[in-house]
């Protein structure tokens, strides 16, 4: 190991801020013995910083239909392999209810862009789960105007996960037919100034990613402060346009949790199940590199295999109940304890506590 990547390193360990070309220069690293190093410090800032919990979120996907047509995304709209559905709103409630039972502290309302969801209708399910749990909701559900997120606000959402996927315009447009990524951090702004607790996050191995790609999706994370982090691998869709491409590396994507646990100590970041599906080991490996939190799914077992953004997908085929019991296995078997509560991120409680407002999961 080079004596300019130990320093980065130790730059890393006292909290200071690496440059662009810093981190693309730690990117770039190929030794084995460089991410060990940076694996075990992030899982040690981990400890330190939000403790030995990892935080369970129930995943409702109640709808795959989609208005967008992104290149890498198996519900896009120009996919016509895809058999549709949508859950009924009352559907949606009583599976909230479910993850209630389960023990969930959050559920996310998680579907495709889908505008039959109209800003009254996902409203009046924000509030009827509101009224009959204590959950704490978190929605994904895409670019929506600013008047839609203030209403779900309104009625109490408390999270919103919108992960911009990946930092450089150019790449975010080829990808992204007709959007930009400036309209995709606008929405991130507009969801911090309405008081959500935020999500992005990034996927790995795009095509003609670069690890200067990274290291500015690194940054744009630290820049926007988001509370909640979402990194996962590129996994090709055989019903998409990039089908034929190379998919991006399991190693890589757990080496980029570590520094962004590294860059951002009190955020909350899942390990997700994208990395579950490419190796069995991949969410354990992943809580031991950083990550801090588990997403299992709750959507009704029929619906399952039909949310495909990526092929190979993991826990389609169990109910609900057989997930929560995996899931506290795993964490377990990490030496970890399965954390209660809401769960919401430090850093979004420590934001709220300086602002007098008050931190969904308190």
């Amino acid at each position: 190991m080079s004596r300019k990547i130990k320093a980065l390193i130790a730059k890393l360990a006292a909290g200071d801020g690496p440059s662009c070309e810093e981190l693309t220069l730690l990117i770039s690293q190929t030794d084995s013995q460089i991410w060990q190093e940076i694996r075990l410090l992030a899982d040690s800032v981990r400890a330190k910083h939000v403790g030995s919990d990892v935080h369970l979120r129930g995943l409702i996907e109640f709808s795959n239909h989609c208005r967008a047509n992104c290149l890498y995304c198996g519900l896009r709209r120009e996919n016509r392999a895809l058999v549709r559905y949508r859950l009924e709103p009352q559907e949606i409630v009583e599976t909230a209810l479910l993850a209630d039972q389960l023990g969930y502290g959050t559920v996310v309302l998680q579907s495709g862009e889908d505008p039959f969801y109209t800003k009254e209708l996902l409203a009046e399910i924000i509030a009827e789960i509101k009224g009959r749990t204590e959950l704490a909701i978190t929605l994904s559900v895409g670019e929506r105007t600013f008047d839609e997120y203030a209403l779900w606000r309104e009625k109490g959402a408390d999270r919103y996960l919108l992960r911009h996927e990946t930092a450089d315009p150019a790449l975010y447009a080829s990808l992204h037919p007709k959007r930009t990524l400036e309209e995709r951090v606008k929405c991130l702004k507009a969801l911090r100034s309405l008081g959500y607790e935020v999500g992005a996050g990034f996927m790995v191995g795009l095509p003609g990613q670069t690890p200067e790609t990274l290291a500015r999706d690194l940054l744009l994370l630290v820049e926007l402060d988001v509370d909640m982090i979402g990194i996962g691998p590129f996994v090709p869709n055989p019903h998409t346009p990039l089908a034929r491409e190379e998919g991006g590396s399991f190693e890589q994507t757990v080496n980029m949790v570590a520094l962004t646990r590294l860059l951002m100590p009190t955020a909350n970041i899942p390990a997700t199940t994208a990395m579950g599906s490419l190796r069995p080991d991949g969410r354990e490996i992943t809580l031991k590199a950083g990550a801090n939190v588990l997403m299992p799914n709750v959507t009704p077992k029929r619906f399952r295999p039909l949310y495909e953004i990526y092929p190979g997908k993991i826990c389609t085929d169990e109910e609900a109940g057989q997930c929560r019991l995996c899931i506290e296995g795993r964490i377990k078997s990490c030496g970890r304890t399965v954390g209660t509560g809401q769960g919401a991120s430090l850093k979004y409680q420590q934001r709220s506590a300086l602002h007098g407002n008050h931190a969904a999961g308190q």
